[in-house]
């Protein structure tokens, strides 16, 4: 229906699928209401459709009158001005649109929300005054279980690279997780489908890009379902691609049959964000926690102190990551605990301070730290949270349309996530610069004998300076942008899709930077022999080169990985590079750089007996500080007991 401004209204409302004008009214503006525009709409249409002299029927009736956009029911007092805009269309319903009585059988009640069905004669939607008869609530609920198809049908939209299985099955994981907690609509069967599903890897094929993170992720979530449907393709480990309903016959599983409300509970949320979300916050823990190793290797070899490392130092600026980041660097670098040769080769130096890149790890690094832990909760709230819309409280008898389904909680968060660990590559980056420039290392030019004949790390620099810039680009926030969508339903959308989906190629840049880093600072520790550096960092001096040679050999070498000594090539001439940058990326990715330092780390941290002398009358005092401990006994014990 159309409303004119500045004159009479004029309006167009659709009675059995023929949209008719209705004239102008006599009576004022304000006067009309919703009954007046039934009665004219249905008096045009036998006008139209009759002809002037025939009469209309006394048996047909209007019925109701809705709102074609969201389908809301309109009160017949209400008046036109008060309820409809510009633009707006109606939907007149007449009595002989309505089917035969007819009986709801005791299984079509059951898939009913029992919050709706009341009894055979009257269904009511609460705080509503809308009532249906059990015959209305039949057709309505044959319609229904269409639309459930029709959604995901429709909404199977996306387009580009499938997501891998891996990715799929966290998606299913965490779809499963918020259908769970019984807030979606959903039945107890389709629970159960989906989770045999999931036990047996039948993951449907799912596009990375569509969703615009409101309602949710709409279009991979359809993707995700239309699988379950025995639609489109499917994996599975036994099967491989292969057409959707094949795969679940192959695993003995039936498609998906679905009810009213399951097909929008299975596509509303914002499952697409989290699960690629929490793997980008998995793999920045795992980064963050080997950049401080490998960016104290560095400081190393390029001679640099710990003095501004220095626990009074931190507390007086006491943020926690600063403070763990500096104390990580202490515990692997020169101390009585662990001494390195190398340290002590250039103690008196007329050196004053070392650059930002190795001085400021703390503050640098440490503000990464504490925003993959603020990223991590905001992540995990949204895992276990319920995303879905229209959102059903069983308890209380009530259907609520609300947001959670919107992603800008996740989206911002790993927006905010990838600027963190970009900083990580940016400081790396500039770390590598000092390692190959020889003014600022005191090292051969570009690490490598025989400068001009080799090019040595040349080009891997400038490898990591491509993705430090690349992720420069990457970095601008996604959730800073909105379109409308939906007809202006959707009116702010979250981008979260692409934020999870960059924070994922962002992590990709900063850990092979880092292995650029840590491969350049292994080369550069050669030039040093046979100095050594601290226990710690010889430990991952050796896994870096264990791992190049195990690349090539077979899995019962692995039981030497920390024995063998420099089984990789130390880079007396060129060599093909890449691979040796894949695979140290690849011992990164799965933290063996931590897990070589790690248990160092904690020993060094690990906190002094302190023993309790209880007085007794048999015991003989003799001294002052008899409790007194010597200031050496606790390194003297770790000692011994190492």
């Amino acid at each position: 229906m159309h409303l004119s401004q500045g004159g009479p209204p004029f309006f167009i409302p659709r009675a059995k699928s023929d949209y008719q004008s209705a004239p102008r009214a006599k009576d004022a503006f304000g006067n009309l209401d919703v009954q007046w525009l039934g009665e004219e709409a249905l008096r045009r249409y036998h006008r139209l459709k009759l002809g002037d002299h025939e009469v209309r029927s006394h048996s047909e009736q209007v019925k109701e009158v809705r709102r074609v956009k969201g389908g809301a029911w309109l009160y017949p007092e209400d008046l036109l001005a008060d309820i409809l805009d510009d633009n707006d269309f109606v939907t007149v319903v007449l009595s002989s649109d309505q089917l035969e009585k007819s009986e709801i059988t005791e299984n079509l009640k059951n898939t009913l929300e029992p919050a709706l069905f009341i009894s055979e004669s009257n269904c009511i939607l609460h705080d509503s005054p809308i009532k249906c008869t059990p015959e209305v609530m039949f057709a309505r609920l044959a319609r229904h279980r269409e639309l459930q198809y029709n959604l995901i049908r429709s909404h199977a939209a996306g387009v580009g690279t499938p997501l891998s299985p891996e990715k799929t099955r966290m998606l299913l994981a965490l779809r499963i997780n918020v259908l769970a907690k019984g807030h979606s609509g959903i039945s107890l069967n389709a629970l159960n489908t989906l989770i045999a599903a999931f036990n047996a890897s039948c993951l449907s094929m799912v596009p990375e890009q569509g969703s615009v993170g409101a309602s949710g992720d709409l279009a991979p979530l359809a993707h995700l379902a239309l699988g379950l449907l025995g639609e489109g393709e499917m994996w599975s480990p036994k099967t491989g691609w292969e057409n959707a309903n094949k795969v679940l016959e192959a695993h003995g599983l039936k498609p998906l049959k679905l009810s009213a409300k399951e097909g929008i509970a299975l596509i509303n949320g914002t499952q697409l964000i989290t699960s690629l979300g929490a793997e980008a916050v998995e793999r920045a823990y795992i980064i963050a926690l080997q950049a401080d190793v490998v960016a104290a290797l560095t400081l190393e070899v390029l001679k640099g102190t710990s003095r501004a490392f220095d626990s009074d130092v931190q507390l007086i600026r006491p943020h926690k990551g600063q403070i763990e980041v500096a104390r990580r660097l202490r515990a692997l670098l020169h101390s009585e605990m662990y001494p390195s040769q190398i340290a002590e080769s250039h103690r008196f130096c007329n050196r004053v301070q070392d650059a930002y890149t190795l001085r400021c790890c703390p503050q640098v690094h440490g503000i990464v730290h504490d925003t993959i832990d603020f990223v991590e909760g905001v992540i995990t709230v949204e895992i276990n949270s319920g995303t879905d819309n229209p959102i059903v409280f069983a308890e209380r008898g009530e259907i609520i349309s609300a947001g959670n389904f919107h992603g800008e909680y996740p989206a911002k968060a790993l927006d905010y996530l990838a600027v963190g660990v970009h900083e990580l590559a940016s400081m790396s980056e500039r770390r590598i610069e000092r390692l190959v420039n020889p003014a600022l290392s005191e090292l051969p030019a570009f690490l490598v004998k025989d400068g001009g004949l080799n090019s040595g790390f040349m080009l891997a620099h400038c490898t990591a300076a491509a993705l430090v810039s690349e992720n420069k680009v990457l970095c601008h926030p996604a959730s800073v942008d909105s379109l409308s969508t939906s007809a202006g339903t959707e009116d702010h959308v979250s981008m979260g899709g692409y934020a999870a989906r960059k924070s994922l190629q962002v992590l990709d840049n900063v850990e092979r930077v880092i292995a650029i880093e840590l491969l350049a600072a292994c080369q550069a520790i050669e030039f040093l022999r046979p100095l050594k550096t601290t226990v710690p960092l010889e430990e991952v001096y050796n896994v870096v080169r264990n791992s190049i040679r195990l690349r090539k050999k077979t899995a019962a070498l692995k039981e030497v990985y920390n024995v063998v000594r420099n089984s990789i090539r130390p880079w007396d001439r060129d060599r093909f590079m890449s691979p040796d940058i894949e695979t140290v990326t690849q011992i990164l990715k799965e933290g063996k750089i931590w897990e070589a330092v790690r248990h160092h780390i904690d020993y060094y941290h690990a906190p002094e007996e302190i023993e309790t002398r209880v007085f007794s009358p048999t015991a003989v005092m003799v001294g002052n500080k008899q409790r007194e401990r010597p200031h050496s006994e606790t390194v003297a014990k770790k000692m011994r007991i190492k």
